[in-house]
């Protein structure tokens, strides 16, 4: 039996929940963990400008949202700030931040703030890294988007040493800092579990999956091709695939711009994701479902039906 990982979006369910009920949110975390999931995903924007929907709006809002295809008014809630009241609220599944866009912070307060979430959550915190593409964002925050992934490189490289243990010091490019003291630490010697990810596997994205990674988490179907570079990669690291969590999702298919998909279809393609060595799952709620109190049903019908199919499989 294949050992699925079923993994809820509690960002952009705004047909099935009210984004300014965060309450709701957090209790809809209450529910996946209490039906058997193993984590929640919040994703991550400060700001929205101009540009956010240059690419027009999804064909059906409940569509998984993309670069360029955000209305500027779109609900984003502090990701931190959220996690925190999951984290208080739950006792086994992880927390994921996917995304987390760390340019647009500095590398002490993000380090700060992810140490004590991860405490809070007495180590189940996952952070996936990343410099996202609107522009807009950047310039509002007064931080060079054009110079983003360097920055994050940086950032990692300075989290890494302020996690390490106090006091600190490091001189970069970008960031400096000299014997400071970030207590309390993470949970874990190290800092939380980092995923990397995003839209194409390129060479700054596996450089930093290599070096600090535990999980890839693509923004659609890995092809075979970019899966040999992943793997050449951590080979060349002197590391092995079994030390990357690979993730997936149920994805709804919608047949008109306002109707809900079919969950079984999504399920459908459950046994090839499996075929191709994905464990991990993730599934958006409002996709299947426009009755927030019918949640838990659903949530005890996915995990149910994905545990059939795991045992086929």
């Amino acid at each position: 039996m294949a050992d699925i990982k079923l993994l809820l979006t509690l960002s952009e369910n705004w047909t099935l929940i009210d984004p300014r009920d965060l309450p709701g949110q957090v209790q809809m975390a209450v529910a996946a963990e209490q039906a058997g999931f193993d984590g929640v995903i919040i994703s991550d924007h400060i700001v929205l400008g101009q540009g956010a929907d240059s690419n027009g709006e999804p064909f059906n809002i409940r569509e998984f949202v993309g670069p360029g295809t955000q209305h500027p008014s779109t609900a984003w809630p502090s990701n931190i700030v959220l996690m925190s009241g999951i984290a208080a609220r739950t006792s086994r599944i992880r927390i994921l931040s996917t995304a987390m866009i760390a340019p647009l912070r500095h590398p002490l307060l993000l380090a700060k703030e992810l140490a004590t979430l991860d405490l809070l959550a007495q180590g189940r915190l996952v952070v996936l890294p990343t410099v996202s593409w609107h522009e807009s964002e950047y310039k509002a925050l007064q931080v060079p988007f054009r110079r983003r992934g360097r920055i994050l490189d940086e950032q990692l490289k300075a989290m890494r040493t302020v996690w390490a243990g106090s006091p600190a010091s490091f001189r970069g490019d970008f960031y400096e800092f000299e014997n400071v003291w970030l207590e309390p630490g993470p949970y874990r010697a190290g800092g939380p579990t980092l995923w990397f990810g995003g839209g194409a596997v390129n060479d700054n994205m596996l450089r930093r999956l290599v070096e600090y990674g535990s999980g890839f988490m693509g923004t659609g179907p890995t092809s075979p091709e970019d899966l040999a570079r992943i793997a050449d990669a951590m080979t060349a690291a002197g590391r092995d695939m079994s030390e990357l969590e690979f993730i997936g999702g149920l994805v709804g298919r919608f047949e008109s711009p306002d109707s809900i998909a079919d969950l079984d279809g999504a399920l459908s393609t459950l046994e090839r994701q499996l075929v191709g060595g994905i464990r991990s799952f993730v599934i958006k709620p409002s996709q299947f479902l426009d009755d927030l109190p019918r949640l838990p049903e659903f949530l005890a019908e996915v995990v149910e039906k994905t545990s059939h199919i795991a045992e086929r499989f």
